[in-house]
C-alpha cells in the first residue's frame, strides 16, 4: 500500500512542453504548470479510488487494476485505458478518444516522493510529489 496517502504537488519537469504535445492551449498550460494538484490515493488490493484536487476541478476516480475505464482529462480530452501494477510502478495506457494517439503513464515511489512520468509523441514529463 505504498501508494495510500495523500500527495501534493512540489514541481514539473518538461510539463510544459508535455501539455503541447498534446494539443493544450498556451493560456490552459500556463494555468496547469501551476495547478496545485493534491492526490489522495488508497489502495485495497488491485481496486485504487483516486481523489484529484486542483485549482480546477475535483473528481474521484475509481478503478480496477487491468480493467479498462474512461478518463477525461482537465482540459476536457477524453480517454480510455487501464492501470497496471508492475513491480513497484503502476503503468497506465491510455488512448486518447479523438486521435487514437496513446498516453503512458507511471505512478513510483522514489524516496519519499511519489513521481508521475508522462509519455506522449515522444515527449516524456515527470512531476513530484510529497506527502
Amino acid at each position: 500500500m505504498a501508494f495510500d496517502g495523500t500527495w501534493k504537488i512540489d514541481r514539473n519537469e518538461n510539463y510544459e512542453k508535455f501539455m503541447e504535445a498534446m494539443g493544450i492551449g498556451m493560456m490552459k498550460r500556463k494555468l496547469g504548470a501551476h495547478d496545485n494538484l493534491k492526490l489522495t490515493i488508497h489502495q485495497n488490493g488491485d481496486k485504487f479510488n483516486v481523489k484529484e484536487a486542483s485549482n480546477f476541478r475535483n473528481i474521484e476516480i475509481e478503478f480496477t487494476l487491468g480493467v479498462s475505464f474512461e478518463y477525461s482529462l482537465a482540459d476536457g480530452t477524453e480517454l480510455t485505458g487501464a492501470w497496471t501494477l508492475e513491480g513497484n510502478k503502476l503503468v497506465a495506457t491510455f488512448t486518447r478518444k479523438d486521435n487514437g494517439k496513446v498516453l503512458k503513464a507511471i505512478r513510483e515511489i522514489v524516496g519519499d516522493e511519489l513521481v508521475q512520468t508522462y509519455a506522449y509523441e515522444g515527449v516524456e514529463s515527470k512531476r513530484y510529489f510529497k506527502r
